[in-house]
């Protein structure tokens, strides 16, 4: 079993990680590209879990925590050359800017390849059970202080903010948080 690298080694390693990124001279475009993004975030269940999310003035703050926490992974990745092991626990909303920036994948992939950066990302292995006080959190304050909790949610408070939103959803007709709706356009008009 392959063991941790320590909080320490993390920090040191993702702050490196994530200066070389932002050094590159395509990071511009790739940050311009994810933000631009926006458009199709329509997700139902990681931004909202934000309170009072407004997408005009939580994108760019929540690019920087994306990019925090895939420096992050990158920086256990290094350590340890296990990408499961680097799937380390990461705050849905967090989570779900990664996604609009690894939508980006050309341009990412040609400016972690420049910065020697090895990008960990695999839905099926992600951990989205964030906690303060955990591994993470502890990597995260190492390396920049204290994660904004506005974004940097617990599991068990997005558990139930996502409790409250489908409640919502489903007072309106989207069942399942938006999975479904019984809604028949033809039958609505034009």
């Amino acid at each position: 079993m392959i063991e941790m690298p320590t909080v320490d080694v993390v920090a040191g390693a993702a702050k490196r990680i994530l200066d070389r990124l932002k050094s590159d001279h395509e990071f511009g475009a790739f940050r311009a590209a994810s933000l631009e993004y926006s458009e199709d975030w329509q997700c139902f269940t990681g931004f909202p879990v934000v309170s009072l999310w407004k997408l005009e003035t939580d994108a760019e703050p929540l690019f920087e925590e994306g990019l925090r926490a895939l420096a992050l992974k990158a920086a256990v990745f290094e350590a340890t050359g296990d990408d499961q092991i680097s799937e380390i626990a990461i705050a849905v909303p967090v989570d779900e800017m990664t996604h609009a920036m690894l939508a980006q994948s050309q341009l990412f992939a040609r400016v972690a390849a420049r910065c020697g950066v090895g990008i960990i990302h695999q839905t099926d292995q992600e951990h989205t059970d964030y906690r303060s006080g955990g591994y993470t959190h502890g990597c995260y304050r190492a390396a920049w202080g204290e994660p904004p909790a506005r974004y940097w949610l617990d599991h068990e408070e997005v558990v139930r903010r996502r409790g409250v939103l489908a409640d919502l959803y489903e007072s309106i007709g989207m069942a399942r948080s938006g999975r479904e709706h019984a809604i028949d356009f033809a039958a609505v008009g034009a």
